[in-house]
């Protein structure tokens, strides 16, 4: 299985990098990882609505033209389905029996994703109700993927 990761914007903290790379190593047992950064567009210190929209417009058209067509899609927002990791690995697991032999995540900036990405996107799930850095949303995504594979393996990760 191949992971894509979709995410906009650069790692500019070194610990969330650190921690990023050390999943992706994990993982390599499990599953190919590729990361796929979507340029940010630049806001002024207190965007309007409009400017924002604008923004998350430009970044939503460079987000679909980068998701491979034919691989499972994942929409991270907070409007999507909550789960436990054993049914985050169980929907890991279906999607790689029902003939796809990728999933894609895609991770906004900071102003979330354009109504078009999630539209076409195949689930909308959400880690947390919280609100969480969107570059660690990439740590945190890496680790539960991590988790479902060893909870889809047997491994001992998971207790």
């Amino acid at each position: 299985m191949t992971v894509n990761v979709i995410f906009v914007g650069s790692l500019k903290e070194s610990f969330f990098a650190e921690a990023v790379a050390e999943y992706e190593k994990r993982l390599g047992a499990y599953c190919k990882i590729n990361n796929i950064l979507i340029k940010d567009e630049r806001l002024s210190d207190r965007p309007s609505d409009a400017e924002i929209a604008t923004a998350l417009r430009k970044e939503g058209e460079r987000i679909l033209a980068a998701i491979p067509p034919r691989s499972y899609k994942i929409a991270m927002c907070v409007e999507g389905k909550q789960m436990k990791s054993e049914d985050f690995a169980s929907l890991l697991d279906t999607a790689a029996t029902s003939g796809y032999s990728e999933v894609s995540f895609v991770i906004g900036g900071s102003f979330g994703l354009a109504d078009e990405v999630k539209s076409a996107c195949d689930k909308r799930m959400s880690i947390s109700m919280m609100t969480f850095p969107h570059r660690m949303m990439r740590v945190i995504l890496l680790e539960q993927v991590y988790r479902a594979y060893n909870i889809i393996g047997g491994g001992k990760y998971h207790k």
